[in-house]
């Protein structure tokens, strides 16, 4: 049977029933890829979705489009005006860790927006930094605060960051929303990772959370010798002669040298 992008109400249907799974893509190559190996959700940045070729090479994957909270351009009429744009772009829903207030206005409008709680980069320094959130069940209760907030709100799902897993689950279990895990185990709906570092592009910290498939890095320096190799090599036979050789030029018709060398004798050298 053919894929088919989900909906809106498919996800919500499956919660509990299905582990959806989530990239952050950077390029066009990682989109490409993420659509042939099934992946259900793209976190998309929105120069992306607003191409024609998006839907082109990616027709089946939930798209997602989002900016961390101080690249819009204000609250909350820059956020409605983003939202309207990335959803006549094509986008599923999307990403808005901005105010309640702003959520329940976009949510109004029928856009549906992913939220953020837990570990929050843009707001982490209310939080103590770069560091799991909810390991007490005070802070727990705190994210389990949020999780109401943005039902209260409107909001279809929630990024949760860096949370131990059984609060994780435990929050999850008892909220209609559209729960994505990012390093908070598999008790959620959705399971999270940037594709840097899958591909073990990332040449600052990993992320804990972070499972790396394949070493891109190594790789991408391998090719590197590689092409200064080549390109040395190209150098030398310029130098030498070596190039071009019989295979890279084009001969003229048989005779044809002659009458030409003959034709020019005979008007003479300028």
């Amino acid at each position: 049977m053919p894929r088919k992008k989900p909906t809106l109400a498919d996800i919500r249907a499956n919660k509990g029933k299905y582990q959806y799974s989530k990239l952050h893509v950077d390029n066009w190559e990682e989109i490409v890829a993420a659509e042939a190996a099934g992946i259900d959700i793209l976190s998309v940045p929105p120069e992306f979705l607003t191409s024609p070729r998006f839907r082109e090479v990616a027709p089946t994957v939930f798209a997602i489009p989002g900016l961390s909270l101080y690249d819009h351009d204000g609250a909350p009429d820059g956020f409605l005006r983003w939202g309207y744009q990335m959803m006549r772009a094509g986008a599923d829903a999307v990403y808005c860790p901005t105010s309640f207030a702003t959520i329940r206005r976009m949510a109004d409008e029928a856009i549906p927006v992913i939220g953020h709680v837990g570990l929050i980069p843009s707001k982490c320094s209310w939080t103590g930094g770069f560091k799991a959130v909810g390991k007490t069940a005070e802070s727990a209760m705190m994210i389990w605060d949020m999780v109401r907030k943005y039902e209260d709100a409107g909001a279809f799902g929630v990024e949760i960051e860096v949370t131990p897993p059984d609060i994780a689950a435990e929050i999850s279990r008892r909220t209609p929303l559209f729960m994505i895990s990012m390093g908070s185990g598999t008790g959620c709906d959705a399971q999270y990772l940037f594709t840097c570092d899958v591909l073990g592009e990332n040449k600052g910290h990993v992320p804990k959370h972070a499972k790396v498939y394949r070493n891109f890095a190594a790789e991408r320096e391998r090719l590197q010798q590689e092409r200064i190799a080549a390109f040395r090599e190209y150098h030398r036979d310029v130098q030498t002669g070596a190039f071009p050789e019989a295979a890279q030029i084009v001969a003229a018709l048989p005779g044809e040298v002659e009458k030409f060398r003959a034709m020019l004798a005979k008007g003479g050298a300028r």
